[in-house]
């Protein structure tokens, strides 16, 4: 099935949004790594309805005055992968995680780089909320959007204690 995009400003550059259907199937950077997220063919589609729902929303956290989104999500991976990124939504806004409390939850206490790696994975950013992610120091690790847009969405919800990890 092929995806329809939107590309939209925002204050961690320019994301992209992606429909599969009636659902948001990711949300991709402006420094995107290729093949990170593997969506199949692509169509602009600028009057989208999931896509302007999504930009609404994005607008609305990134204003400070929406802390949950209310989307239905279309994750397309391996059973662990969207194990580990339903477990990405229940961290609630202005909190964190560590990998290890991630693997935890999912009943994997020993798959902490596997979860590492399917947070890295996970297709959409922000409303599946993979920056509140942290090692097990409290420092920012890796980030698909990188390391200053990590930290610029921990401190839009609060956590702006947090260091970058070197």
């Amino acid at each position: 099935m092929s995806c329809s995009y939107l590309q939209i400003p925002s204050p961690v550059g320019v994301l992209t949004l992606v429909a599969r259907g009636t659902k948001l199937a990711a949300i991709l950077w402006e420094c995107e790594r290729e093949n990170r997220v593997r969506l199949g063919p692509l169509h602009e589609d600028r009057e989208h309805p999931t896509l302007l729902e999504t930009q609404r929303q994005l607008s609305e956290y990134f204003a400070g005055s929406r802390d949950r989104f209310e989307l239905d999500l279309d994750f397309e991976g391996t059973d662990f992968q969207r194990q580990v990124w339903r477990a990405l939504l229940t961290i609630p806004f202005g909190e964190t995680r560590s990998y290890s409390d991630i693997a935890r939850q999912i009943g994997s206490p020993k798959a902490v780089r596997a979860v590492g790696a399917a947070n890295g994975r996970n297709p959409i950013s922000i409303v599946a909320p993979c920056h509140r992610v942290i090692g097990a120091s409290g420092s920012l690790t890796g980030f698909a959007g990188g390391l200053q847009a990590k930290q610029y969405l921990l401190a839009l919800e609060g956590r702006s204690s947090l260091q970058l990890a070197f």
